[in-house]
This record gives C-alpha cells, structure tokens and sequence, in this order.
C-alpha cells in the first residue's frame, strides 16, 4: 500500500560540454536529494548534455541510447541502492533513424515502470526538436509505482491541457514535467515575463483542473548547445530555472530560483487531494457525452 504523504525531490542542474561529467553530477545531485528524505526524484530534460537542438546535426544522433542501454543500467541501480523512485529524460535510440526524447521510470526496487516518449515536439528558433525526435506513439500513461500513481510528460506537452487531462484520467497523483525551457537573448527584456507567467499559469492550472500534484523540473544556465567542444551558431539559450511543485489547488508549495542549481523539494500529501477533489468535483462534472469535437484540428 503506497503511503499517504511521501517527498519529492526535482535536481535543478545546469550542464556542461562534457555528458560523462553531467551523468556524474546527475547521480550526485540524486544522492544528495535522497539523503535530504526525497522518495521521488525527477532529473530536467536530456540532463546528460546541453541542450543540443539548438542547431540541426546529424552527427548528434550519436549521442542517443537504447532503453534499456548503459545510461538506464546505471540509473536501475542508483533506485535500488537508495531505495527511491527515479524519473529520468533520456534521447532513445529506438532503431536506425528513429529516436525519441523519452521520459524512463524506475521504482525503488530499479525495475523500469514506466516507459513515455514525448507526444508534443517543438520546432522554434534554437528549439529544432523536429530533426531529433520522433513523436511519442505510447499516448499518455501514468505509472504504479511503490509511492503512488505517477504521470510523466515532456517541456513541449507542458502546454497541452489533453494531455495532462488523459493523464490524471488514468489514476496519476503526481504529474510530472521534465523541461528545458529558456529565454533567447534578445527576447528576455520586452517578453521575458509574460513568457515565463504564462509558463507558470498553464501548469498550475493543469494541477487546478484535474486535482493533482504537479510538479516542475527545469535545467539552469546560459547554453551555446556546446558537446565535447562542439558548440551551436546563434547566440544561445539562458535557460530559467524556476522549478516548482504545487497542489491541486495550484497553490505552489515549493520553488527554486531562475539561475541556481538547487535541490527543491515538497512533500505530496494524497490526503488533501482526495479532500480538494471532493470540494471541487471536476472530473464528476466533466460532459464527457459532449466532448466529441476535441479530437477536431478545428471546428469550422
């Protein structure tokens, strides 16, 4: 039986040009959050590098793994050692030519539970996500795990209010948004906060609509897309840091700072969910006999 209250941990991390050291910060950062009582700890997107869509490479698809791989043993065993639930954004190697930005879920025993490849990929200046990834053809899951009912999605899905609903509709408490998510230089001073506002609002408002837990993990750090000495044209990403966790009132319970790696933690409490849900009853209300259109591009 999962417990009723358990604490989860998100790495706010920056990278470097190395994956090897990134991979090493990464399990430290894991450590030291597990030793601070953390049950459930998610690691940012492709946390192994900098963010390398910054430009379009063919010889970056050398970066990706299988799953299981290298990178998914090392992970396996890191769960099992601390006896926690890991969430880690990896670039799948699935076959020649295929590849996808997939979100893998250990339980503390190391088993894989779950397995989510990014439904919604970007293609923005700086974010050529398209040339990488593959879309996700496993829909939208939600995983048992030893502490609850969790739901993975990706930076990009973070705006989609359907795939959050389809989430939580399968049982997930806990929804949960590896990103990496920043600022183009030129761009920060006449947009900066509306975007990161509207970043903020879309998320909590999932939490508020479906009465779940979300919770937010984002990478920190001004990025030239740089690999092993490799670095992307343009004039680079800062991205915002800006993690959080908030309720299923949308009340936000914990948040990190926009340009510190730091480990933040909140304590999820399925209690006050259940009582949430049962003062704001959305999923009963819900007009599923009505909701037909939405699978429309657009309603003319």
């Amino acid at each position: 039986m999962p417990p009723e209250k358990f604490q989860v941990g998100l790495i706010q991390m920056s990278t470097s040009p190395d994956p090897g050291k990134n991979l090493q910060h990464a399990i430290d950062m894991v450590r030291d959050a597990a030793g601070r009582g953390s049950q459930v700890i998610c690691l940012p997107e492709l946390f192994q590098t900098q963010y390398f869509c910054q430009r379009e490479d063919a010889a970056l698809f050398d970066l990706a793994e299988p799953i299981p791989g290298p990178t998914t043993a090392m992970l396996s065993e890191l769960a099992k050692q601390l006896r926690i639930v890991l969430i880690a954004s990896l670039f799948e190697k699935r076959a020649p030519g295929v590849y996808h930005n997939t979100a893998v879920t250990f339980d503390a025993n190391g088993a894989q539970c779950g397995l989510y490849r990014k439904m919604h990929i970007p293609d923005d200046p700086l974010y050529y996500e398209k040339f990488y990834f593959t879309p996700g053809d496993l829909g939208f899951r939600a995983f048992d795990t030893g502490y609850g009912k969790l739901g993975t999605l990706v930076c990009w899905d973070q705006w989609y209010p359907e795939g959050a609903r389809l989430t939580a509709l399968q049982g997930a408490q806990v929804l949960f948004y590896p990103t990496a998510i920043g600022w183009h230089p030129a761009e920060k001073e006449p947009f900066g906060t509306a975007q990161h506002d509207a970043w903020r609002t879309i998320q909590r408002a999932h939490a508020i609509a479906n009465g779940v837990y979300v919770a937010v993990v984002n990478r920190v750090g001004f990025e030239t897309g740089d690999i092993r000495g490799n670095r992307a044209p343009g004039q680079g990403l800062e991205f915002w840091g800006g993690s959080f966790i908030c309720d299923p009132f949308g009340r936000v319970i914990a948040e990190a700072s926009p340009d510190k790696e730091e480990i933040l933690t909140g304590v999820v409490d399925l209690r006050a969910l259940e009582d949430i849900r049962r003062n704001w009853p959305f999923l009963r209300d819900r007009r599923i006999d009505s909701y037909a259109p939405i699978t429309n591009r657009m309603i003319d």
